[in-house]
């Protein structure tokens, strides 16, 4: 007599081979478990979690970061003495590092949402240690050639706080799913937390009636995005994209001419290199005027490309650029006067051995007074020499108290806007203390500072804050309050319907047979749907003597028709 165990059928599982493929390197269904993942997998997963909260700081310093791109390359040209582009290999390796991590992390939250066992593939360790080394790595050169750059972190919140706070009430509505049916299989408790709006204050949460007028915008250095800075081409570019002032960064030459250059060299913005090869790394100070009106200086932006914008110029303008020597202050002060437009002067006063350096003052008020400008729309740093100072504005770039603004006769602060808080920025407003935040070239922080009241800011990019003619967004506090509480009762609502329906679900699962489940699975599909994995026979010895193998030769065709009927009629 023969025995059969009844016939075993499985499903494909196509997603599943998937994702434990991908994710560990089990494609065959053997080699799948159930089971619960060991100490060391789930350490490894707390590892893959880490790294994705790393990278997401990581990627959204830099997404935020974007408005301080130029202040980066050039710190990383003082240290190198190679201007190059720092951030495009950054933000590439950032991208595809992110990348890899969520979709692992997309991947174990799925495992877990099944009840497969975890166990990273040895490859994915490799690249999950190889990206956590590099973001640290990232890390800490970051914090130590642009540290007071995490300070935008803080300041991008108060413009994006609200929508973090819509996108991880998203997040946490779409891992319900997977999280409720990981919950209710083990059989385990979690906790339901109700999310709170994030306490940030939010200087565009105001009602429209209170918004200040729009901030004028200070060509810092001109247009430098369009052509080269300091340049008197870069200043006509920023004139026409509406500027109300112009910025300048003023040297004095050897012999007393004052004239504009951002950098302690010549070397990145001239042709000092080709003209005087023995003195490219002298100070720039330390050239007479004659010396330093021979070098061009706008070649440089057109090899280079800085802002990738040379592609946009004609080729008119690509000839006028590379034509463009070093401009001296008497030449911007005459453009800002016949544009009847202002002038912020940024003095660098010359080191103690240089022939000038006491004189420096008088060079730069004789050459304010030669370019026929009035001095009321002048105004320059360093405060200092405020008693030989009559008719020009002087400001300061310290964050000064208001006694100590009081003491000093100011009336004039040109700050970083990492140091202009909104609570700052008010009270100095109602102290007649005006206020110009610098370096403004992305559309949110400007919208920041147009909500807080900021009547100026000084920008890289005038052409971009040129399209910005009102705050990206501005609602008032009630309607804030209720787009959070509706939000977060709107999603603790779904993830409450998700448990139940889970629960609902796995309930009507566990009250089936397993032989039921087979058996309509059998009669409900086709054969060519079917996969059959096992087929075991258990044979019993007959009294005729014959060996279960022999009796299956002799009746192959016999037997597996009684095995199908008798299994499919139990």
């Amino acid at each position: 007599m023969v025995k059969h165990q009844p016939l075993q059928v499985y499903e494909k599982q196509v997603f599943v081979s998937f994702v434990t493929g991908i994710y560990g390197c089990r494609w065959k269904r053997y080699q799948r478990s159930q089971d619960d993942s060991s100490r060391w997998e789930c350490t490894w997963f707390i590892i893959l979690c880490s790294s994705f909260l790393l990278l997401l700081f990581w990627a959204y310093f830099w997404v935020v970061a974007q408005n301080d791109f130029n202040e980066f390359n050039w710190l990383v040209y003082n240290r190198s003495g190679e201007w190059r582009d720092e951030t495009i290999p950054i933000l590439a390796s950032t991208t595809v590092g992110f990348s890899y991590i969520s979709f692992l992390l997309i991947l174990a939250i799925f495992h877990i949402s099944l009840g497969q066992q975890l166990n990273l593939y040895w490859v994915h360790k490799i690249g999950v240690l190889a990206t956590l080394l590099s973001t640290i790595s990232g890390l800490v050169s970051v914090d130590d050639i642009w540290r007071d750059e995490w300070d935008i972190m803080l300041v991008s919140l108060q413009s994006t706080a609200p929508f973090l706070h819509i996108g991880a009430l998203a997040m946490v509505t779409a891992l319900s799913w997977l999280v409720a049916g990981y919950v209710i299989r083990s059989q385990r408790s979690i906790l339901k937390v109700f999310k709170t709006p994030l306490t940030f204050s939010c200087p565009c949460i105001i009602d429209r009636h209170n918004l200040k007028p729009r901030p004028d915008v200070i060509g810092r250095r001109g247009a430098p995005m369009l052509a080269p800075e300091n340049t008197l081409v870069s200043f006509n570019r920023a004139l026409q994209h509406g500027v109300s002032s112009l910025e300048a960064d003023i040297t004095i030459s050897l012999d007393g001419v004052p004239f504009l250059m951002r950098d302690r060299t010549l070397r990145r913005t001239t042709d000092v290199s080709k003209v005087f090869p023995a003195r490219q790394f002298d100070d720039a100070s330390f050239f007479s005027w004659t010396e330093i009106r021979s070098l061009n200086a706008g070649q440089w932006f057109l090899e280079s490309d800085p802002y990738w914008t040379v592609k946009t110029l004609t080729a008119k303008d690509q000839s006028r650029i590379g034509n463009q020597t070093v401009c001296s202050l008497v030449e911007m002060l005459r453009l800002a006067a016949r544009a009847n437009s202002s002038a912020l002067l940024n003095i660098c006063r010359p080191p103690p051995e240089h022939p000038r350096y006491r004189s420096w003052f008088m060079d730069t008020l004789w050459a304010v007074q030669k370019a026929g400008i009035s001095q009321k729309r002048v105004t320059w740093t360093p405060d200092s020499d405020r008693g030989r100072v009559r008719g020009l504005q002087q400001t300061t770039n310290e964050k000064l108290s208001m006694k100590e603004i009081r003491q000093r006769g100011i009336t004039s602060l040109t700050l970083h806007y990492s140091k202009a808080s909104h609570k700052d920025i008010q009270e100095y407003l109602a102290n007649n203390v005006s206020v110009t935040v610098y370096p403004v070239n992305e559309p949110w922080l400007y919208s920041i500072l147009w909500c807080s009241g900021v009547p100026s800011v000084s920008s890289d990019a005038p052409q971009v804050l040129r399209k910005v003619p009102y705050p990206i967004w501005l609602m008032s506090q009630n309607a804030y309050n209720f787009i959070w509480i509706t939000s977060d009762l709107v999603s603790l609502a779904i993830v409450i319907g998700i448990f139940g329906f889970q629960k609902w679900r796995m309930s009507g699962i566990q009250n089936y047979n397993p032989e039921q489940i087979m058996l309509s699975a059998v009669a409900r599909r086709s054969s060519r749907d079917i996969n059959i994995m096992k087929e075991k026979l258990i044979l019993s010895e007959l009294n005729n003597g014959l060996s279960s193998t022999e009796e299956l030769s002799l009746y192959p065709e016999n037997s597996y028709a009684r095995h199908s009927h008798g299994g499919l009629s139990n």
